[in-house]
């Protein structure tokens, strides 16, 4: 029988004079991991700093197992900037007794890159001071994970952390035996990690087996039992629920509710995004050409990040673009913003882009825009405009979008000085939409954003027809909101996923295992004999013959759309769908051998 490890027995918290927590009663046993979600305000934060003695109670009261080893991760932390890294982490041990220590090794490993911490000058005797935000949020992390704890407590722990690092910390967390709470806006995080669901709603906890994808279930199947009438099925998390079990079902590995209700509640909601349709309204929108990159160099500073890229985005094209830090990702967003704002006349350091004469761009940047803080919410998106077209019929007025993105009636009419950091992001994409733009670059756009506000981004996302390009270390939502993925792995270069973030995730762990031999050979190491060298002119020609199989494969998925499409269109006439069903079969196979062309042209360019 697992012991339990800490009860929080009719607790209530009240700030002003509303009411965050109200009798709450829960319990946390060994073996536990829980993931806690719910709407910015609503009191995640707050019911886990009290479940960690971190803050009181108004009434009620927690009490923690005796003896009970207990870990804490805040969203600051208590770090001595005098110190250095070693001091904080590694503290008195020698460098014989942590390097022993597997679990150190790996800690340092996947939150650094390293055991020599190759992102610090000095390595592990680099002083805390003057170091970001984030660099300090992993230092911290890495701190609480090398010690044994009963409970680990985790507020946003993926925050400042890449993919790779997101993908390593949940493995990592898999394997630990403490017992795990954790706020997180990361849906995919809490799938890989999590076992059970807190849903802080309105003062109360709702309880759910399972990690993200069964709560989805679970509180759909809830709101259809509790629905009275059609208007309450149409919601954003039938619309989430018919993605995760049509687009993902691998989700899920250990589903706990009636698979068939699940199943009734999506019978008739469609798929996500009609592509098809979308693709027509862009190209009605944007005409052929959008961005055209031809032989394009791209710098930051002193420092070349990618070179001799021949690339194409399309009309109605959505591209998740994943990467190593410092590889170029912000840096080719800004080149392109700059070659539409000038209409062409600014180009990068070498190579040109030209940018379609129809381009509306609107471009989310990492930082929060200032706006007047005496501006009231709805004032400062009707700063832009009263109303908007987001494509396919649909209008909205400026009050409308605000309460789509959680501005209640009474919210709109908040100075937007007093708004909180997640506030003034969503208020930031409202006033992009606002605009009606036919291009959207967003770069970490989930940062700040609930859950349930990122589900209506992505509901407004499904229908608006344009190009995109999304930059996120959330891959949840990218997985969500489009349709392929590119990376930059560091080697100067772009390249298409097929597979996806999957596929990047292989792609870096078998770089780093090709570079681990070489370091650890050292310098005494007898040097290899030289590689032939390869010539510029056979690098570039390497390049555009995978560049054309990509354009090859973004014609056959687009046709396999169409097919799709016109199967559904024609399921009464048996022999059209046959010679239909046909066509799409050898489209298939030959877009499985264009795949395997692709993954070996990739291999050696």
């Amino acid at each position: 029988m697992a012991v339990n490890l800490v009860n929080v027995e009719q607790v209530s918290k009240v700030y002003g004079t509303r009411a965050l927590l109200d009798g709450v009663s829960l319990g946390v046993s060994e073996g536990d991991r829980i993931g806690v979600v719910g709407r910015n305000g609503d009191g995640k934060t707050t019911l886990i700093r009290m479940l960690a003695k971190l803050e009181d109670a108004d009434t009620g009261r927690v009490t923690h197992n005796g003896g009970l080893r207990l870990g804490v991760l805040t969203q600051h932390d208590s770090l001595d900037p005098a110190k250095t890294i070693r001091q904080e982490v590694i503290g008195d041990l020698e460098d014989h007794e942590w390097a022993g220590s597997a679990k150190i090794r790996d800690v340092l490993t996947g939150l650094f890159g390293g055991l020599a911490l190759p992102g610090f000058e000095h390595g592990l005797d680099t002083v805390i001071a003057p170091l970001s935000g984030g660099e300090r949020r992993r230092i911290a992390l890495a701190k609480l994970l090398i010690d044994e704890q009963d409970l680990i407590v985790l507020d946003e722990p993926t925050n400042h952390l890449d993919v790779e690092g997101i993908s390593w910390l949940a493995g990592h967390l898999r394997t630990r035996r403490s017992a795990l709470v954790c706020v997180t806006h990361d849906r995919w995080f809490l799938d890989q990690v999590c076992t059970r669901m807190w849903d802080v709603q309105r003062g109360t906890v709702h309880e759910y087996e399972g990690g993200y994808s069964d709560y989805v279930f679970a509180r759909a199947e809830r709101e259809r039992i509790a629905a009275t009438e059609e208007s309450k099925r149409q919601n954003l998390m039938r619309k989430e629920l018919a993605w995760l079990r049509r687009g993902a079902p691998a989700r899920t590995s250990k589903p706990r509710y009636r698979i068939e209700a699940a199943n009734e509640l999506i019978a008739d909601v469609p798929p996500p995004r009609d592509t098809s349709e979308l693709m027509k309204f862009a190209n009605a929108r944007l005409g052929k050409t959008v961005f055209d990159l031809e032989d394009v160099t791209v710098q930051a500073g002193p420092k070349t990040l990618l070179t001799h890229l021949t690339w194409q985005l399309g009309p109605g094209d959505r591209v998740g673009l994943v990467g190593v830090n410092g590889a170029g990702k912000t840096s080719l967003l800004k080149a392109l913003a700059e070659a539409s704002r000038s209409q062409g006349d600014v180009q990068p350091a070498a190579g040109k882009v030209v940018v379609g004469k129809t381009v509306k761009l609107a471009y989310l940047s990492q930082e929060v825009a200032e706006l007047d803080p005496n501006l009231r919410v709805l004032e400062a998106v009707q700063q832009v405009r009263d109303r908007v077209d987001l494509g396919k019929g649909r209008e909205m007025t400026a009050g409308q979008l605000c309460e789509q993105f959680g501005f209640a009636k009474e919210k709109q009419w908040t100075p937007v000085g007093d708004l909180s950091g997640g506030e003034r992001r969503r208020l930031q994409i409202l006033r992009l939409l606002m605009d009606e733009p036919n291009v959207l670059f967003l770069d970490e756009p989930t940062n700040d954003l609930d859950i349930e506000t990122l589900t209506q981004l992505e509901d407004l996302l499904d229908g608006w027809p344009g190009s995109m390009i999304v930059i996120s270390h959330d891959r949840f939502f990218i997985e969500r909101t489009t349709d392929k993925v590119m990376a930059l792995l560091g080697d100067h270069a772009l390249r298409m996923l097929p597979r996806g973030i999957d596929e990047y995730i292989e792609r870096r762990q078998r770089m780093e295992e090709m570079a681990t031999p070489a370091s650890a050979a050292g310098s005494s190491a007898p040097k290899a004999a030289p590689a032939e060298t390869v010539s510029p002119q056979a690098a570039r020609a390497a390049k555009k013959k995978l560049q054309k199989v990509e354009r090859q494969l973004d014609k056959m998925s687009t046709r396999e759309t169409a097919l799709h499409a016109q199967i559904a269109d024609n399921a009464t006439d048996f022999e059209k769908v046959a010679t239909l069903d046909a066509e799409l079969r050898e489209l298939v196979a030959e877009r499985d051998v264009l795949e395997m062309r692709w993954l070996e042209l990739a291999e050696d360019a």
